[in-house]
């Protein structure tokens, strides 16, 4: 079983200058986690403790489950108190009988080298190209002049003063405090998103079986409303229970190999061409070269023989 899950509810990481509400309205500033996000987590965690009872220990193991989060504060905090609903602690867990709560572990590693939960990606080239040449397709330039009236109308209100189809999520985000990378684009990717958005504390699950038969399926489940159950979500071209070698080769295009070497951009025509017109050049010079130091030699030559003729001549007079 692996979940993956959003945040809890959190203030805005932003706001814009015509905002009555600027950081000092939130009790710890702006892309925190809020007491109700806190709440939703707990939630979350006592609903997977309930489906995978008699699957997970009753009691915490760390050789039975590990827990990885990005490097911020309100991933972090989402992470523990889920842990809290999960494992609450019993019998010799209880270190405090005052506190029903154990630590456990929750690993990260620095934003900038976060390559798992991490998006948009950090440091990797090939997405910025990527992203560039979509900012130049047709269907994004005609977004924006579809809908320049709006993001004037925006900028105006805000007091913004570079509203673009690309920026304006921070509005959005401001006003309703929601917005998510990390789940739509697993489900993008997978080609399972519905077009909603991932509200806060959803959950996609990945459930792995092993048949009585003995081979084994992929189920997965999405969890996008506190206080229902998660429903079954499946790959195109495949069943609820996918066979694992189906899942594998389904998802294969959209899970990289290594990612240092597919994050670089690749050459492209008008480099190869560059390299070949350097290359040519190179040899052409190089032939030159040769071909002069020849004919300095072959004078050099001559010109010694000569004066040895002479001098020979000199000498016998």
């Amino acid at each position: 079983m692996k979940p993956l899950y959003r945040h809890g509810d959190r203030s805005p990481v932003r706001t814009f200058p015509t905002d009555p509400h600027q950081e000092s309205a939130w009790p710890q500033g702006f892309g925190q986690l809020t007491q109700v996000g806190m709440r939703q987590h707990f939630e979350l965690g006592q609903t997977l403790r309930r489906r995978y009872r008699g699957f997970l220990n009753e009691t915490y193991s760390r050789r039975e489950i590990l827990i990885r989060s990005t490097d911020y504060d309100r991933t972090l905090m989402s992470a523990e108190a889920n842990l809290a609903g999960l494992y609450p602690p019993n019998g010799s867990e209880v270190f405090n009988p005052n506190i029903t709560w154990q630590p456990i572990p929750v690993h990260t590693v620095p934003d900038t080298e976060d390559m798992l939960l991490r998006f948009p990606l950090p440091n990797c080239p090939r997405y910025n190209l990527l992203m560039n040449e979509t900012k130049k397709t047709e269907t994004f330039v005609n977004m924006t002049k579809n809908n320049i009236k709006f993001l004037e109308m925006v900028a105006n209100e805000t007091g913004l003063k570079d509203v673009s189809v690309e920026s304006i999520w921070s509005v959005y985000d401001t006003l309703f405090c929601e917005h998510d990378t990390t789940i739509v684009a697993l489900q993008l990717a997978l080609d399972v998103y519905n077009g909603k958005q991932a509200p806060y504390a959803s959950c996609h699950i990945f459930e792995l079986y092993q048949e009585d038969h003995g081979a084994f399926t992929v189920g997965m489940f999405y969890r996008n409303e506190t206080g229902k159950d998660p429903y079954p979500v499946k790959l195109a071209n495949c069943t609820q229970d996918c066979p694992l070698e189906d899942f594998i080769r389904i998802t294969k295009s959209v899970i990289p190999d290594d990612w240092a070497k597919e994050c670089q951009i690749g050459s492209t025509l008008q480099d190869t061409k560059v390299i070949v017109g350097l290359a040519v050049c190179s040899c052409l010079l190089f032939l030159l070269i040769l071909l002069l130091l020849i004919v300095l030699c072959r004078q050099k030559s001559q010109a010694d023989g000569y004066r040895h003729v002479i001098n020979e001549g000199e000498d016998q007079s």
